[in-house]
């Protein structure tokens, strides 16, 4: 049996816990969780069940967030819900209303999860949000060009920083003999290219002493 989850879930710094903080809005989990359209397909994942017969199945938060959570961290089943039993950003993300020190669900519903939701609701899952961030940016652009056509400027938003510290550095020191190694050798290719057009008047290309070069 299934029953949908009539009260819906306070947004992440209403989350209640028994420390009395809050979660931060900035937590991957709280962002994963607002990105993946969850109640576009809980009517589809509720099909599965019976709407009269049998115990009522876990939500469809619950059951995708906790198999998302598996393969995010990499953790056996029991692993994962001890993660989720110990976090309480991994519970809000599964759809808990406050911090519980027992955990939600058993490890062996994870076996059933996996059957239940298959690889095409995955895919449909995966298309819906790209599609709605597709969306988002287009009413960016097309907001951005409203602004444009009346003339108003469009304020630039937030610092850029740039770290070279970052960034992979290519760059040969002036004493690596590497650099000399290297324009000796191009400069040989550039005689033997001068020297293939006039090998009838020159019996002797001009000489280099590349081998010794090279060995030294």
């Amino acid at each position: 049996m299934y029953r949908k989850e009539e009260q819906p879930l306070p947004p992440p710094e209403k989350f209640e816990l028994p420390f009395e903080g809050k979660l931060s809005p900035n937590n991957r989990w709280v962002i994963m969780a607002e990105l993946i359209p969850w109640d576009d397909f809980e009517e589809e994942y509720a099909k599965l069940f019976s709407a009269e017969k049998g115990a009522p199945a876990k939500l469809f938060r619950m059951a995708l967030g906790t198999l998302i959570i598996k393969e995010k961290l990499g953790t056996s089943d029991r692993e994962t819900i001890e993660q989720i039993r110990e976090n309480p950003y991994l519970q809000y993300f599964i759809g808990l209303n406050c911090y519980q020190q027992e955990p939600p669900l058993e490890s062996s519903m994870l076996l059933h999860f996996r059957k239940r939701i298959d690889g095409e609701l995955i895919n449909k899952i995966n298309k819906k949000i790209v599609k709605r961030e597709i969306d988002k940016s287009d009413k960016e652009v097309k907001k951005k060009d409203c602004l444009q056509e009346k003339g108003e400027k469009i304020k630039n938003k937030g610092k850029l920083i740039l770290d070279a510290t970052c960034a992979p550095a290519d760059i040969k020191y002036p004493t690596d003999l590497g650099i000399l190694n290297q324009a000796r050798i191009e400069t040989e290719r550039i005689i033997d290219n001068l020297y293939k057009p006039l090998r009838v008047k020159l019996r002797k290309k001009p000489r280099t002493s590349r081998k010794i070069a090279r060995k030294e």
